[in-house]
């Protein structure tokens, strides 16, 4: 059997995963029956558009249901108090400089389940995740990426 790698979050994340499940088991499955219910009552379910369209809808339910009871399965949550609090780790805030454009940026570090760029929410496995764990304020970190070496300046960081 293969081996399934945990699947680090913060409270927060494992949180808002938990209260889609609920939704998606309470409400989304009775919502979608529903549909599937007055499409059934239309007759004729071989052209019937409705019909595909809740069966299909009840599909995608049932997978994200799938997909959150396997990152639940295997999640592991970092708790705030848990490691060396002088240094940078899961679940922290953190503010760095680019020391190329003196553009500063705030990024949460987050397991990669929760990761959201739009939200400023980086995985702990992407490359500036990789590089900001275990660094402290004051230190500047190196990141490989495709257009070539990134330095940032660490400036400050808190845990959430």
């Amino acid at each position: 059997m293969e081996e399934m790698k945990k699947n680090i979050m913060t409270y927060e994340g494992l949180k808002a995963l938990e209260d889609e499940l609920h939704d998606l088991k309470v409400n989304r499955r009775r919502e979608v029956a529903q549909k599937i219910k007055e499409a059934r009552e239309q007759g004729d379910l071989s052209e019937n558009a409705e019909y595909d369209a809740a069966k299909e809808e009840q599909r995608d339910i049932e997978l994200r249901i799938e997909e959150i009871d396997k990152i639940l399965k295997y999640a592991e949550v970092v708790a705030d108090d848990e490691g060396d609090s002088s240094v940078i780790n899961v679940g922290c805030t953190v503010k760095i400089k680019d020391l190329e454009f003196n553009e500063e940026m705030e990024y949460k570090i987050v397991g990669s389940t929760e990761a959201n760029s739009l939200q400023g929410k980086i995985s702990n496995e992407s490359p500036v995740g990789k590089a900001l764990i275990g660094a402290k304020p004051g230190e500047t970190v190196e990141v490989e990426t495709p257009a070539g070496m990134i330095q940032y300046e660490i400036l400050e960081f808190h845990k959430n």
